[in-house]
């Protein structure tokens, strides 16, 4: 199972496992689920105030689902990636550090979660 660690400079980080295989729940579902009080507005990738930066742990690399166009064009709204950054991770094949908690849905990996609080 994947361990995801929710950092916050205001609360005591919390480690949590993911349920490895089911490729459904998404990081802010996780988080609400284990009282991980992240913000968020809308829920549905569209007002960007879920917005974390995200750093995979281990020696696999990243396994997490690259951004979708919806999630792409938030995060470049909101200044998170630029053009030519998205650009790179393309010819890189990988994922974005910036992620919606309501869009990203984290594989078999570890990662840390760094969210901003409601």
């Amino acid at each position: 199972m994947p361990l995801i660690t929710f950092t916050n400079p205001e609360y005591k980080d919390k480690t949590v496992y993911a349920v490895a295989g089911s490729f459904t729940e998404t990081v802010l579902k996780i988080a609400q689920t284990n009282k991980i009080p992240i913000k968020f507005d809308c829920g549905d990738g569209d007002c960007a105030s879920c917005a974390i930066q995200v750093k995979y742990l281990g020696d696999n690399g990243p396994m997490g689902y690259h951004l979708e166009e919806k999630e792409k064009k938030v995060l470049r709204e909101i200044g998170k990636i630029s053009k030519a950054k998205m650009e790179q991770m393309i010819v890189d094949d990988l994922p974005s550090e910036w992620r919606l908690a309501c869009q990203f849905i984290p594989r078999d990996e570890d990662v840390v979660v760094e969210y901003e609080a409601l």
